[in-house]
C-alpha cells in the first residue's frame, strides 16, 4: 500500500497458500464426483433391481396359472421328503404304505404364460409371521393342509413346532414365527349332520343353511382357504329349523339348488364379517376323482389303481367333475365382488388335477377297516381315487397360494 516491494518470502508463502487452496478445491470436487458417481451407480443398481422385479410381478398378474402342462422334473421336485414329514397323514403316506413306483413325485406344473417363482418355505413362514391361516372344508382341504404343513415344517426345529387336535379343529403352530395354520372340518361349510370329524358317515345327509356355528372358529383369520364339493354330490335334505327342534321341517331341493343356498350363506357371512384390510380369502375349486377308467379309455370297472402316468390329452375332463357346480362358485364370488368389493381368489385347480390319474392314494394308505377277502382279491375295489399321495398334486395347489400371498 505504501509502494514498498513485497518480500519474496511473503510471495512464496502466498503462492503456496494459493496452491494448497487449489489442491483442496480439486480434492473436494473429486470427492463430490466420487460420491455422486457412487450414488448414481447405487441408484441405477436399485432401479435395475426394481425393473427386474416389476416385469415378474406384471407377468404373474397377467398369467393364467391354470393353463399349462405337467413336466417331469426330478431336480426341483418333490418340495419335501414325505417320509420325514413329522405330521404326515397315514391316508396320504403312499411311500410308507408300500408304493414302489415313485414317478408321481417328480411332476412339476408348468403354466403356458409364465414361470412360477420357486416355493421358498422360509419366505412363506416370514409372510405368515404373527398370522393365522385356516383351511376350511372337507378331507381334500385337509389333504392340502397336510401338504402345506409338510412343506413348511422341514424348515423349523422340532422344539419350535407342534400340532394340536381339538375336535373339528387341527392346529399347526410354528412357534418362532408365531404363525398358525389350522384345518377346520366343515365338509359342507354350513351346518350338517356330517360335522363330527370322527363320525360323519351317515346314510342320509342333511344340511342346515346356517354357518355361524362354524364361522366363529375362523372369524379372526388372516388367510381363509375354503373348499366344498364332493359332499354335495348326493340329493341332500335341507333342514329348516334346528337339529334339536321337534317341529323342524325337511325339504328336498335338488343338488344344485342346495349347493347354491350353501354358497349364498357362505358369501353372506363373508360380506358381513370379513375385515377387508386384513383377511385374504381363497376358494379351491373341485378336486377331481378318477373312479371311472373308461373316462380315459380303459375298461369299465377299473379306476386309478395301478396307474403310473398322467393323462396326456389336454382336453380331458372326467365325468365326475360337474361344471355347473363350478359355475355356481364363480357366480357367488363374482356377486361378492360386485356387491361389496370383497375379493375372493379362486384357485382353479380342477383341470390340471384332472390329468393326474396316477397320483391318488389308491391302495397305498392305512385302511381304517379290515379288508375283506373279496377286496383283497380285487385291489381296485378298495383303491382310494379321491385323495392324493403326498408329496404330490396338492403341493401345486399350495404353490398357487404361495404366489398369491407373496406376489399378488
Amino acid at each position: 500500500m505504501d509502494g514498498r516491494p513485497i518480500p519474496c518470502s511473503i510471495l512464496k508463502n502466498k503462492g503456496m497458500g494459493i496452491q494448497l487452496s487449489f489442491q483442496l478445491l480439486v480434492a473436494i470436487i473429486m470427492a463430490v464426483l466420487v460420491i455422486t458417481t457412487f450414488s448414481m451407480s447405487r441408484g441405477i443398481t436399485e432401479t435395475l433391481k426394481l425393473v427386474e422385479k416389476q416385469p415378474q410381478k406384471r407377468s404373474l398378474s397377467s398369467c393364467n396359472f391354470y393353463s399349462g402342462k405337467w413336466v417331469f422334473d426330478n431336480q426341483s421336485r418333490p418340495l419335501y421328503n414325505g417320509t420325514n414329514c413329522s405330521f404326515m397323514d397315514d391316508g396320504m403316506a403312499c411311500q410308507k404304505y408300500g408304493r414302489k413306483n415313485l414317478h408321481y413325485l417328480y411332476w412339476k406344473w408348468q403354466p403356458n404364460d409364465c414361470d412360477l417363482p420357486r416355493f421358498n418355505a422360509t419366505a412363506m413362514l416370514e409372510k405368515l409371521r404373527n398370522k393365522r391361516v385356516v383351511y376350511v372344508g372337507d378331507s381334500l382341504n385337509r389333504n392340502q393342509w397336510v401338504s402345506m404343513v409338510c412343506i413348511l415344517e422341514s424348515q423349523i426345529p422340532n422344539h419350535l413346532k407342534y400340532v394340536h387336535y381339538n375336535g373339528s379343529l387341527v392346529t399347526f403352530k410354528a412357534i418362532g414365527y408365531n404363525a398358525t395354520i389350522d384345518f377346520y372340518w366343515a365338509p359342507l361349510l354350513v351346518e350338517s349332520n356330517c360335522d363330527n370329524p370322527s363320525y360323519h358317515r351317515v346314510e342320509e345327509r342333511i344340511v342346515r343353511v346356517n354357518i355361524e356355528k362354524h364361522a366363529r372358529i375362523w372369524k379372526d383369520a388372516d388367510v381363509l382357504v375354503f373348499n366344498s364339493y364332493l359332499w354335495w354330490r348326493l340329493n341332500l335334505k335341507v333342514l329348516w329349523g334346528s337339529f334339536e327342534s321337534a317341529d323342524a321341517k325337511y325339504e328336498h331341493l335338488g343338488m344344485l339348488r342346495t349347493y347354491e343356498l350353501g354358497l349364498q350363506t357362505w358369501a353372506d357371512w363373508l360380506d358381513t364379517h370379513v375385515n377387508r384390510t386384513k383377511t385374504r380369502v381363497f376358494f379351491v375349486s373341485l378336486a377331481p376323482t378318477h373312479n371311472r377308467a373308461e373316462d380315459w379309455g380303459k375298461a369299465n370297472g377299473q379306476n386309478c389303481y395301478n396307474e403310473t402316468e398322467p393323462i396326456s390329452n389336454a382336453e380331458y375332463w372326467g365325468s365326475e367333475s360337474d361344471p355347473e357346480m363350478m359355475s355356481l362358485v364363480e357366480v357367488a364370488i363374482k356377486k361378492l365382488k360386485e356387491k361389496s368389493g370383497l375379493k375372493v381368489d379362486l384357485l382353479n385347480i380342477t383341470q390340471l388335477s384332472e390329468y393326474r390319474k396316477e397320483a391318488h392314494s389308491s391302495i397305498y394308505r392305512k385302511h381304517w377297516d379290515p379288508l375283506t377277502k373279496e377286496q383283497l382279491a380285487n385291489s381296485s375295489s378298495y383303491a382310494d381315487c379321491i385323495h392324493w399321495c403326498l408329496p404330490g398334486v396338492p403341493d401345486i395347489w399350495n404353490h398357487f397360494l404361495y404366489v398369491y400371498l407373496l406376489y399378488l
